[in-house]
């Protein structure tokens, strides 16, 4: 009887840990045999099911909205927007309209995939060394809490390419729930307060204290109504006059005049060129699974299928799920995927990079050919592979599928939490600080640390790499996975960890999502592991030679699956607030 309570007071506990993932630890996770309360509490989680399309992300008003689209008849791409402009009053740290993105698309009746790329573009102005000191160092303050630390935005564009292309609703019907929400107010809760203490750049900045503040920048307390008039009326004349507002009208006009006065780059010129991308997607294969995932200037699809590539060529039949030995041999693919990531990965209209060669197969047996079950290899011994030649980088994600079989998996960003902190007066539009995404002196670490060479360095007109993963698994050719996370550097990994657990080990959405997460990056050399890992797996990785840190909680996953005419979708409880909601 005692051994059933505390079985019972445990697996309370490991509930309570995941209601307050954002604070601290969610649950423990598995050495080589998992406790009996730990099972008991993945059989506790399960995923939310539809017959009729799930739009899932890390808010649940903004979810609503997405799912109330589906059941007014939209597909998945007016759902997505819908959602995503939702995000930008509901989620304001990583929700924009200043910021850029990375959108998935998969059409079911033309069978058709598609990458769209509206990140941010540096503007004509930019220079290679325009963050760096008389001594050539680095200036992080210039590449962060800056105007100048923005990119043209591309996530109106963004939006409004996939809504007019691919879309059945109108640009109006898309944007006026956001429109309505910004004006009616959202209640404050305690995780919009204290995602605005830790960031002291918003008080920094006078327009931004104004917007997100009472009088004499007092903050908001929870259960208070937070109005957004500005960022109300920009929606509201971007639902009149489309885009082309945001481009040429009067919030360019709005933009170009902060940045004259702030010391920013963009002109109105810049924001006039802005143009959307579609690009051809990554395509891997994985057992029975193909990978469709996002292109350059994403590093995250070629590294993504580059992972599972080496995965592939690794003994997995004798490795046991949630085991330290499968962390280790992760943590060792990390490292090698990474360490190609600082050398080869660009914007590919500046830069060659070898994507045929980064995701070949045989490339990957090649790299882990050192890979041992007992043995870790330092950071320093690992360089850049030699690639096969061939002829011929605050975040956010959604993802969404509908009845019909399209699906969007769609991540967007002001890269650091409310980017740079700045609002453009009258816009109620925070602006990004994207351009330290680029490497700011190849060689050295950005804001996340990691390391980017010529690849990656600041250009006139060029995209910053991007740890953007948006990705959709297909299984047979027909959609099965949609899934996708914030978290710089850690999106890659934390998107490989879920898919390894479904793909490989056949877990359940839920039970891939919740599981402990490790992250390694190749520099620094260090393993950064979630409180919640269990305590033997940590101690048998510090055992082995690992140098491991506690860090928070390492992404945040918004996935939507289907299997057998039903969607099941999670939200990931690392973040409050996230929520997968049904179309039925």
């Amino acid at each position: 009887m005692l051994f059933v309570k505390k079985k019972i007071q445990y697996t309370a506990s490991l509930l309570v840990s995941c209601c307050l993932g954002f604070y601290g630890p969610l649950v423990s996770s598995a050495s080589d045999k998992e406790p009996d309360s730990l099972v008991s509490y993945y059989d506790l989680v399960h995923p939310i099911i539809s017959r009729s399309g799930m739009v899932v992300s890390q808010n649940d008003i903004a979810s609503e909205v997405g799912a109330q689209i589906l059941r007014e008849g939209g597909n998945a791409i007016d759902a997505a927007v819908a959602t995503a402009f939702a995000l930008a009053v509901t989620l304001p740290r990583a929700g924009n309209l200043g910021g850029g993105g990375m959108m998935m698309i998969h059409l079911a009746q033309e069978n058709k995939n598609i990458a769209l790329n509206y990140r941010e573009l540096a503007p004509e102005a930019a220079y290679e060394t325009m963050f760096l000191d008389k001594q050539g160092e680095p200036i992080s303050e210039k590449s962060l809490h800056t105007l100048a630390a923005a990119g043209v935005p591309g996530t109106v564009a963004g939006m409004h390419h996939a809504l007019t292309k691919y879309g059945t609703m109108t640009w109006s019907q898309v944007i006026a729930p956001a429109e309505k929400l910004a004006r009616e107010g959202i209640v404050i809760n305690d995780d919009i307060v204290r995602n605005i203490n830790v960031s002291p750049a918003l008080k920094d900045d006078a327009e931004s204290c104004r917007v997100y503040f009472k009088k004499d920048c007092v903050t908001y307390k929870p259960g208070e109504r937070l109005k957004q008039t500005d960022l109300a009326n920009s929606l509201s004349a971007l639902r009149k006059g489309g885009a082309e507002v945001f481009y040429h009208g009067e919030i360019a006009e709005k933009i170009v005049k902060a940045m004259k006065k702030g010391g920013g780059l963009i002109t109105a010129e810049d924001l006039a060129n802005y143009h959307v991308e579609e690009l051809t997607p990554i395509y891997g294969q994985f057992r029975d699974y193909q990978i469709v995932t996002m292109p350059p200037p994403s590093s995250g699809g070629i590294h993504l299928v580059q992972m599972f590539n080496m995965l592939d060529a690794l003994p997995l039949k004798t490795i046991e799920v949630g085991s330290a030995l499968l962390l280790h041999y992760q943590i060792e693919i990390f490292k090698r995927a990474y360490a190609d990531r600082s050398k080869y990965l660009g914007d590919t209209d500046f830069v060659h990079v070898p994507v045929k060669g980064l995701t070949d197969p045989a490339y990957a047996k090649q790299l882990v050919k050192n890979i041992k079950a007992d043995v870790v290899t330092p950071s320093s011994a690992i360089k850049a592979g030699k690639v096969p030649s061939y002829e011929s980088p605050d975040t956010t994600h959604i993802s969404v599928m509908d009845k019909q079989g399209n699906v969007v998996s769609n991540t967007y960003t002001l890269n650091h939490s409310f980017g740079s902190g700045i609002t453009i007066p009258g816009t109620g539009i925070l602006m990004n600080n994207t351009m330290d995404d680029f490497s700011i002196k190849p060689g050295s670490p950005n804001s996340y640390g990691l390391i980017g060479g010529e690849a990656n360095a600041i250009h006139a007109g060029k995209h910053p790499l991007s740890s953007m993963t948006p990705t959709i698994v297909l299984k047979q050719g027909k959609p099965f996975l949609a899934t996708g996370t914030p978290g710089g550097s850690k999106i890659i990994s934390s998107v490989f960890q879920q898919l390894t657990y479904i793909l490989a080990y056949d877990v359940n959405l839920a039970e891939a999502t919740i599981r402990p997460r490790v992250h390694h990056q190749w520099m620094p050399d260090v393993v950064y592991v979630e409180k919640s890992l269990n305590p033997d797996t940590r101690d048998k990785l510090l055992s082995m030679g690992y140098k491991v840190e506690q860090s928070k909680s390492l992404g945040s996953l918004q996935s939507v699956m289907y299997q057998e005419d039903v969607f099941f979708g999670y939200a990931d409880p690392r973040r409050p607030h996230a929520k997968a909601v049904a179309a039925d």
